[in-house]
């Protein structure tokens, strides 16, 4: 057996594409199993607060999160916390294939429209804000700041441009339980500054060695 081109094959796109296809199926099982905590998890992360879990967050912030999508950690609790807080809320709109996120923003009560995949979107005439912190949705995380997504990267193509344009803080948000030792990545994937789940805020390696997210 020639190792070199083993190690080779693992390492190639096609081989990280199989890497994240099968590791999805594994985890979209395992959140569907949490699903029945997700009420007592939201409520446990909207009771920390962002703050009080350790996120720097200045008054005024732009907090940016998501319409949860079948079985996703709802971050709804969260998000009216920090609108009563004073911070104004977004939430993300596709606008083409290929091209990252906008963010409009949203306050409870708002009208919605379904967008990308029938998810609920703000209306094209509400105001296209700037997000400060990006709440993110994952399917697994890691210690090191990796998340695992939907295969669309909508969010790493985000992150990279907010980044590129100015300081943004990426949390993901999601069960505790997933959290693994290892996602599989590449450069082209977008490291999280913190994970928040229900047992807290679990800061980035990457953030911690100011190496660069």
């Amino acid at each position: 057996m020639n190792t070199s081109n083993s190690k080779t094959s693992e390492n190639a796109p096609e081989g990280l594409s199989a890497q994240k296809t099968a590791r999805r199926i594994e985890a979209r099982a395992r959140r569907a199993q949490l699903l029945p905590r997700r009420s007592n998890a939201a409520r446990a992360v909207s009771e920390q607060g962002l703050a009080r879990a350790g996120v720097d967050l200045t008054a005024g912030a732009v907090i940016a999160g998501y319409w949860p999508k079948d079985d996703e950690f709802d971050v709804g609790p969260l998000l009216s916390r920090l609108s009563a807080d004073g911070h104004p809320i977004a939430l993300p709109v596709v606008v083409a294939p290929g091209a990252p996120l906008i963010f409009r923003q949203w306050r409870d009560g708002d009208g919605l429209e379904p967008g990308f995949m029938d998810i609920p979107a703000p209306l094209p005439n509400a105001p296209r804000i700037k997000p400060d912190i990006v709440l993110v949705p994952f399917l697994q995380a890691d210690r090191h700041g990796f998340r695992l997504g939907y295969g669309g990267g909508y969010y790493d193509r985000t992150l990279t441009h907010l980044r590129a344009n100015g300081k943004v803080l990426a949390i993901g948000v999601g069960f505790a339980g997933q959290i693994v030792d290892d996602v599989p990545h590449d450069a082209h994937d977008a490291r999280l500054d913190g994970i928040l789940t229900e047992d807290g805020l679990m800061i980035s390696e990457a953030r911690n060695s100011g190496r660069p997210s």
